[in-house]
């Protein structure tokens, strides 16, 4: 599903580096060293405390989010016009944004729409149901979600698979956060690491694949590295999960019923997924096209089961109603930030620590992983990708490893982290991630040996 981050700082950055495809032809000026350089950074330093802090101020992210990432560029346009700059580059750089920001926003507002389509039918108090009647405590309920995570995301991407299974989650159980909070980062390390292996399983993966840095089956070979710092993540994060079962008395619960077309639905799911992957890989359309191909068979069915069943059966618009607008928000802004720090130049000159002359191609790679989980990974991934330095093959992969991998160590480090935020609410924080941070450091690192061993030392995969 965040395909489409890929061409929005693809173009970001391929914007920044041809002086923001204004007619004109002007070279964009670098204003790092300018008044508005220098707040903008500070803005978006501010900005993503608060956006961390949010437990703490009972702040809901979106807001600081959606404020620096507009402001910011407000500034920006100031600048340009005081400095009688060619207001044309500011033009071109917005409209760039707006455009691909709006494709993200057509995309997860189906992929949200069909979520929230099969709780009002049903189909998560269904699996709840299938998966605690069989007893199962909450520790075997933390593993099962999280290997779900692991083997969908490949093809269903981090996102949309971190969505899915926390909504799992919460329906399972809506109170116990000594399930709920290692239950989240355990499908958020899941999703991303599940990722790391295929070329559409995360926008990193993507971005590399499409850039030439690896064949197909290059990306596989990352497996054991992925699925081998997810698993000792896993366990550590296990043992402090309750290994009790939760409450359920048979002779009280009634299993519950999934409304009549649920099954179509979730068909119809399947297929948007497919619609989305070959519109992106085939057609050459962007993904959100087959998204919202998929929308509109979702309402033709819809519009089916109403003529069948009666109007309050299954009402599409109020599915979309329930929509985690915040979310969407989120997103909005800190794309627009990032953004407008590409436009000034921030991390255009970033980039250089990326350089492996610098830090060398392995300790630079790793690093990668580091600041991808507070920048996020797309912008980190579009920087080395920019740069192009030069690094043999096994350089590349580690890279998409990191950067994939690396988003997992802050809750909104990745796509994935952010969604499953937006779902659980006041429950999977900043803060309520960092405390069990450690655990996925050490995952991560552990990743990165096996990466080590397998490419490094028995040039397997290289």
């Amino acid at each position: 599903m965040l395909k489409i981050l890929m061409v929005l700082l693809l173009s970001s950055l391929a914007l920044f580096a041809s002086g923001g495809g204004a007619t004109s032809g002007e070279v964009a000026p670098d204003l790092t060293m300018t008044w508005v350089g220098f707040a903008c950074l500070f803005i978006f330093v501010v900005g993503y405390y608060f956006v961390a802090a949010e437990e703490k101020y009972e702040i809901d992210k979106a807001k600081p989010a959606l404020f620096i990432g507009t402001f910011m560029f407000i500034l920006v346009a100031i600048y340009y016009a005081l400095n009688h700059l060619d207001m044309g580059l500011v033009h071109t750089q917005a409209q760039h944004l707006i455009l691909e920001i709006a494709e993200i926003f057509f995309f997860l507002f189906v992929a949200m729409t069909y979520i929230e389509s099969l709780i009002h039918m049903s189909v998560f108090d269904k699996l709840k149901y299938d998966l605690v009647s069989k007893g199962y405590t909450y520790r075997k309920l933390f593993w099962v979600t999280g290997f779900l995570a692991f083997f969908i995301s490949p093809i269903a991407d981090n996102l949309t698979t971190a969505l899915i299974l926390s909504t799992v989650l919460i329906t399972i159980e809506k109170t116990r956060k000594d399930f709920l909070v290692p239950g989240a980062i355990n499908i958020v390390v899941a999703a991303n690491a599940g990722g790391a292996w295929s070329p559409f399983g995360d926008i990193t993966t993507l971005m590399a694949w499409t850039s030439g840095k690896g064949a197909f089956s290059d990306f596989l070979f990352l497996f054991p590295a992925s699925i081998l710092g997810y698993i000792v993540t896993a366990f550590l994060l296990s043992k402090v999960v309750p290994n009790e079962a939760p409450s359920f008395d048979a002779s009280k619960e009634v299993a519950p019923k999934m409304a009549e077309g649920a099954k179509v639905v979730m068909g119809l799911g399947v297929f948007t997924i497919f619609c989305a992957v070959m519109s992106h890989q085939v057609l050459h359309l962007p993904a959100m096209w087959g998204m919202m191909f998929g929308l509109s068979l979702l309402k033709v069915y819809a519009y089916g089961l109403k003529r069948k069943h009666g109007k309050e059966h299954f009402n599409i618009f109020h599915s979309m109603a329930k929509i985690e607008n915040n979310t969407l928000m989120f997103f909005f802004g800190i794309l627009a930030a990032v953004g407008a720090l590409y436009f000034i130049g921030w991390l255009a000159l970033a980039s250089i620590v990326y350089d492996p002359t610098v830090l060398g191609p392995t300790i630079a790679n790793i690093a990668v992983g580091f600041l991808s989980a507070i920048v996020d990974n797309v912008p980190v991934m579009s920087a080395v990708l920019k740069a192009n330095p030069t690094m043999e093959h096994s350089q590349w992969m580690l890279v998409t490893l990191t950067a994939g991998v690396g988003g997992s160590l802050i809750s909104f480090g990745s796509a994935a982290g952010v969604g499953v935020m937006g779902k659980l609410h006041g429950i999977y924080t900043f803060g309520s991630h960092m405390k069990y941070a450690w655990m996925v450091l050490v995952g991560y690192i552990l990743s990165c040996v096996i990466w080590y061993i397998q490419f490094q030392m028995f040039g397997f995969g290289a």
